[in-house]
Parts: C-alpha cells; structure tokens; sequence
C-alpha cells in the first residue's frame, strides 16, 4: 500500500490514516453483521412464532429470485465480455437486477396502497 500512496503523492501520515480508517470501517463492519446474526437469533428463541414469519419471507425472496433467474438471459456482449462476464455470470447478474425491479415494484404498490387505504379511512 505504501508504495501505492508514494505513486499517487500521498505523504506517509496520510497513507496510516488510511490505513487505520479500512481497519477501523473493518471493525465497525463486523460489529454490525455480528449485531445483525446474533441479536434475531436471541429476539427468535424468545418467540419462535416470530422466526416462522421470517422464514416465510426468505422462502418468498428465494423463490422470486429463482423465478427471476429463469427469465433472465444469459447474453454477452464484446463489450462485456472483455469485463469477464460468461453466460453463467450474466444469468446471474439478470436475476438479481429483475428480482431488484420486482422488489421495488412491490414496495411501491405496497407504499400506494397504504397512503391511499390510510387516506380511505381518515374520511
């Protein structure tokens, strides 16, 4: 790395506070997939009901994923391919982005719905 920060000019004190701000965001980043493993899993053996629904809603994701992951084409082009991208790849990478377009179009109905139902029930 430091010979990385002499190429772009970047002075020695300025390469460790770098440095130190990667380890530290590293830290921070493992506090919080830790926090966000741990503390469900303390919250779910006090009500395992709870752990049924969100397992319920990972077996949707999933299988909204698979749908979008059959759809999806498996195309390259010279110009991506020349990123590295095989078929296999692109497949993926299409099902991830329409499973993302299939998410965000049911947050948005799911965000009319409640403005216009909460709009209903006000008059």
């Amino acid at each position: 790395m430091e010979q990385m920060c002499f190429d772009n000019g970047i002075s020695d004190l300025g390469c460790n506070l770098i440095s130190w701000g990667l380890y530290f965001s590293y830290f921070l980043f493992a506090i919080a997939l830790i926090s966000g493993i741990i503390l469900p899993l303390i919250k779910s053996i006090q009500s395992p009901k709870e752990l049924l629904k969100s397992a319920a809603g990972v077996v949707v994701l999933v299988v909204v994923f698979v749908v979008a992951y059959s759809i999806s084409g498996d195309e390259v082009t010279l110009s991506t391919a020349s990123y590295g991208v095989t078929p296999s790849s692109s497949k993926l990478i299409g099902g991830g982005l329409i499973t993302l377009y299939i998410i965000f179009l049911v947050a948005v109905a799911g965000l009319v719905y409640s403005m216009v139902n909460s709009a209903l029930k006000n008059n």
